[in-house]
């Protein structure tokens, strides 16, 4: 969810902040590890951040761009130059701008990206900072775009996945509203004169008919506040936060959802490990990007391995582990690789989550089709219901 915060950072310097987290408190707890002082916390308005996403920083383009510069050979300095002379976007310019100044007054890159947070999240500073004390700037990047590209991936096959099951329940909807609303009614002016014995269920259908014919207009503006709510809870965060609740009350999806969390946690977790960040801060770096009850046991995991408990354990402990992880982090412990086992563990359970989604997939569609298919079908029987009766009672 997106978040503007109102900070201060020096004593009479008041910012306005944006920031992606989970809840109110991740958004303030990173403000805080920022150095800010927060005054304000509230929810971005929905509608303007909705219909606005050319204003989001590029950030897996910048660092392709940059990584490519420097790697021909251009310094940090050029690197920028070149990157914000192309740059068509005023808003992102002036970001470029910025980091240049601060870099021409002797700021390390980290700090110079500090200074944006809205735009470099706290796990990208504290990659470039590790870096800095190699001097690696490039396989800080390249290690960024791999960690990038392996996050988004499980997330664009669901969403590739459910847009045609979308496009065929939103075909089945309009084909059942237009049926419910233009042709039913037609049908009850047609069957209001003829006698005999119809059944109850096409009697309840033409009576619906005529109720809609006599009173169109309560039922368009019923409809269109149904609209109207359903649009105000998809552009608002809490609307979101409210209906992904409800979804994930489902055992099944509740636990796709656990595994989900849990192999971005460990993605985040192998590639600041394997940039040099201390396991601790790596811990309490990663605490934002899961939901409220991973995000306790992940701190409470991380008070009990700075008293010196193993990974391994605290995890298993907090309920942090599957069974596959728990032996990985077992392997990692026993030769030193924690960086390369969590990206190991992270890799398994993509894997899973998107043999889970296409065996969903191929599940739900069929199934989907059926429904809709019965559902149409069954009001066209009803409709022609009175015409069958009346036909076998001339015969």
């Amino acid at each position: 969810m997106r978040y503007s915060l109102k900070v201060l950072r020096e004593p009479e310097q008041i910012l306005m902040l944006d920031m992606d987290a989970v809840d109110e408190a991740a958004a303030r707890t990173q403000a805080i590890k920022q150095g800010y002082v927060v005054l304000s916390v509230k929810a971005a308005a929905g509608f303007a951040r909705s219909w606005q996403p050319g204003k989001k920083f590029p950030l897996p383009l910048f660092s392709q761009q940059l990584l490519a510069l420097i790697s021909a050979g251009l310094s940090l300095v050029e690197s920028l130059e070149a990157i914000s002379d192309k740059e068509t976007s005023p808003e992102h310019r002036k970001v470029f701008i910025g980091l240049l100044a601060s870099l021409r007054q002797g700021l390390t890159f980290s700090a110079a990206l500090e200074m944006f947070p809205a735009q470099f999240p706290p796990l990208y500073v504290a990659m470039v900072r590790a870096s800095e004390r190699t001097g690696d700037l490039s396989e800080a990047l390249n290690r960024y775009l791999a960690y990038w590209e392996q996050s988004d991936k499980v997330r664009s096959k669901i969403i590739g996945a459910s847009i045609y099951p979308a496009v065929i329940a939103l075909v089945g909807a309009i084909v059942s509203f237009f049926l419910m609303f233009y042709v039913v009614p037609r049908f009850s002016r047609i069957y209001d004169d003829i006698r005999g014995e119809v059944p109850l269920l096409s009697r309840l259908l033409l009576e619906w008919g005529k109720f809609v014919e006599s009173y169109w207009y309560v039922m368009l503006l019923a409809g269109c506040g149904v609209l109207a709510l359903l649009f105000f809870i998809a552009v608002r965060a809490e609307g979101r936060a409210w209906l992904t609740r409800i979804i994930l009350r489902i055992p099944e999806l509740h636990e796709r959802a656990r595994i989900y969390q849990l192999a971005r946690l460990y993605r985040t977790l192998g590639m600041l490990l394997r940039g040099g960040i201390p396991v601790l801060q790596a811990l309490d770096m990663s605490t934002g990007l899961i939901g409220v009850e991973l995000r306790t046991g992940l701190q409470a995991a991380s008070a009990r391995i700075g008293e010196g408990l193993l990974m391994s354990r605290a995890m298993e402990e907090y309920g942090l582990t599957t069974p596959v992880s728990l032996r990985l982090l077992r392997v990692g412990e026993r030769t030193g690789q924690m960086g390369d086992m969590m990206e190991h563990i992270a890799a398994f359970h993509d894997e899973e989550l998107a043999r889970w989604v296409e065996w969903f997939t191929r599940l739900f569609e069929p199934a989907l089709m059926a429904l809709i298919g019965v559902v149409i079908g069954g009001i066209v029987i009803l409709m022609y219901m009175p015409i069958f009766e009346l036909a076998g009672s001339i015969q």
